[in-house]
């Protein structure tokens, strides 16, 4: 089937702020912005580029009411590392009733779920496709 995911799409109160915070969380680029959208997008020239979906965020007057029902889950080198930067960008960390698991629930600056994953272990780690 000749078919691709192009974008996931997040609702969003403030398009431009958020996909600030994204593009600085993943390490991708702000590609697209005006009053009702902006669109991240991996590096230029990545082995991510025309890969794998963009974020597109896509302003929406309503705010969050309930959990999110689609998620993003991040996979870091340094699982602790990556929680306390993405912390200084702007996420906190969530509980939404998961008690004691291995990854972290955090909350964007919309508060949108995310979760961090604990590292893979080394022998099941793909290679660094992003660009430095």
């Amino acid at each position: 089937m000749d078919i691709r995911i192009q974008c996931i799409v997040v609702d969003s109160v403030e398009p431009a702020p958020l996909a600030a915070f994204w593009a600085a969380a993943l390490g991708w680029r702000v590609t697209f912005e005006n009053e009702v959208e902006s669109v991240v997008e991996p590096p230029e020239g990545s082995g991510l580029e025309d890969v794998v979906p963009d974020l597109l965020f896509v302003r929406n007057p309503d705010q969050k009411q309930t959990k999110n029902r689609l998620h993003l889950d991040l996979r870091p080198k340094d699982q602790n590392a990556e929680v306390d930067r993405l912390i200084g960008l702007g996420a906190k960390r969530a509980d939404i009733g998961q008690e004691t698991v291995r990854w972290v629930v955090m909350a964007d600056p919309e508060d949108n779920e995310f979760c961090v994953l604990p590292p893979l272990p080394p022998e099941t780690q793909e290679p660094d496709t992003q660009a430095p």
